[in-house]
C-alpha cells in the first residue's frame, strides 16, 4: 500500500475553481473520507489523484514519488465510480477477471481464477460468478464493481460515492463490509461522500470540503465535537445542529463575541417542569421513532429540534424550560470561539 500527498493543489475549469489550494496527506493504511455537498470538489480531487485530470497548480505524490509524470495506469490506483460501470455482456467472473488480463499484468489463468474466487468469496458473490451482470441486483452489481478494484491489489483505492444508489438496508450492510475489507487488507482508501453517516462510521479521518477548499481534517469525533466553523458543524449530526442567535439564550453564560450558539441534541436540556427561567419553549411537534423522540420546539421566534426519551410525558402545546450544556459558540464571522 501507499500514501498520498497533495500540496497546494488547485484545479480550474474555465472560470470555475473546482479545487483550491488543497493540502492533504493520506497515510498508508488510512481510510480517509472527503465529505461535502455536490460541487464541493470531492470527485475532482479523486480524478486528480488518479491522473484523469492534471492540477493547474500544486503537486501530488504517491508513495513519495511525484505523480506529475505518471499516467493513470502507472499510478497503481483503483477507481470505484458512483455508477457500477460493468460490462453487461460479460459474466461476473469475466468482469472481475478483466483487470487481471490487461497486457501489463500477463497473469496465468490459474492465478486469475484463484484471485477472482477469493475476492468473490470476500464479497459474498461466489455463487453469482457465472451470472451475466444484467442478471444481478443493484447490491450485487455494486459488489462486483468494488471487487473489480480489489482483484488488482493496487496501492490506493479511490471510491466515488459507491453506495449512494443502494437502498438504506443494503447501504448499511455494505458500509460494514467495506470497513472489514479495508482493515483486513490494510488498504489505503480515499472515499468521497455527501452522506454524514458514511463519513462518521467508516472514516479514520474526515476532510470537510466547501467549494473546493479543504476546511478541516480530523477524526470523526474531532470534526463532530470541535468544528472549526458553522459550515463544518452543519455537516455532521442527526438531527442537524440547532443554530440560534446569542440573544435566544441571553441569560446563559457564553464567551465574549458570541453571535451564534450551536446546540446539538446532547447540548439541549429539556425540563418538563417549565419553571420559566427565561428560556421557556413550546412543543410544536413530536416525531416518535421507537427508541427516541424528535422534539420540535419553538423558543420565541426560533425553532429547534432535540431528542428526548420516549418515556418523557409530553404533548404538542406543552411548555418546557430549556438550558444548554456544553454548547458550541461562533463569532459573527462564523468561526468557532472556544468555550
Amino acid at each position: 500500500m501507499a500514501d498520498i500527498r497533495l500540496e497546494g493543489v488547485t484545479k480550474n475549469f474555465g472560470d470555475v475553481t473546482a479545487v483550491e489550494n488543497i493540502d492533504l496527506n493520506v497515510r498508508n493504511g488510512e481510510f480517509v473520507v472527503l465529505l461535502g455537498p455536490t460541487g464541493a470538489g470531492k470527485t475532482t480531487t479523486l480524478r486528480l489523484i488518479a491522473g484523469l485530470e492534471k492540477p493547474d497548480i500544486g503537486h501530488i505524490s504517491i508513495n513519495g514519488k511525484d505523480a506529475a509524470g505518471l499516467s493513470p495506469a502507472e499510478r497503481d490506483v483503483a477507481f470505484v465510480f458512483q455508477q457500477y460501470s460493468l460490462y453487461p455482456h460479460l459474466t461476473v467472473f469475466e468482469n472481475l477477471a478483466f483487470p487481471l488480463r490487461s497486457p501489463t499484468r500477463r497473469l496465468k489463468e490459474a492465478a486469475i481464477k484463484s484471485t477472482v474466487e477469493r475476492i468473490a468469496a470476500l464479497l459474498r458473490i461466489e455463487k453469482k460468478l457465472q451470472n451475466r451482470a444484467t442478471r444481478l441486483s443493484g447490491g450485487e452489481m455494486q459488489r462486483v464493481a468494488i471487487g473489480r478494484a480489489l482483484v488488482r491489489s493496487p496501492s490506493i483505492y479511490l471510491m466515488d460515492e459507491p453506495l449512494s444508489s443502494l437502498d438504506a438496508k443494503l447501504r448499511s450492510d455494505m458500509r460494514l463490509e467495506l470497513q472489514h475489507i479495508q482493515r483486513d487488507l490494510g488498504a489505503t482508501m480515499l472515499y468521497v461522500t455527501h452522506d454524514q453517516i458514511e463519513a462518521m462510521t467508516m472514516a479514520t479521518r474526515i476532510g470537510v470540503l466547501d467549494h473546493g477548499r479543504l476546511v478541516q481534517v480530523g477524526t470523526p469525533r474531532e470534526i463532530y465535537e470541535s468544528p472549526r466553523n458553522i459550515y463544518v458543524a452543519t455537516r455532521l449530526g442527526m438531527p442537524s445542529i440547532n443554530l440560534l442567535p446569542a440573544s435566544a439564550f441571553a441569560a446563559q453564560p457564553m464567551p465574549p463575541g458570541t453571535a451564534t450558539i450551536g446546540a446539538r441534541t446532547e447540548h439541549v436540556v429539556v425540563d418538563r417542569s417549565a419553571k420559566d427561567r427565561g428560556h421557556a419553549a413550546k412543543v410544536e411537534w413530536i416525531e416518535h421513532l421507537g427508541d427516541q423522540n424528535h422534539l420540535h420546539l419553538s423558543l420565541g421566534p426560533h425553532k429547534l429540534v432535540t431528542l428526548v426519551d420516549p418515556d418523557m410525558s409530553l404533548e404538542v402545546g406543552d411548555a418546557v424550560d430549556l438550558s444548554l450544556r456544553g454548547a458550541l459558540y461562533f463569532g459573527a464571522d462564523g468561526e468557532r470561539i472556544a468555550a
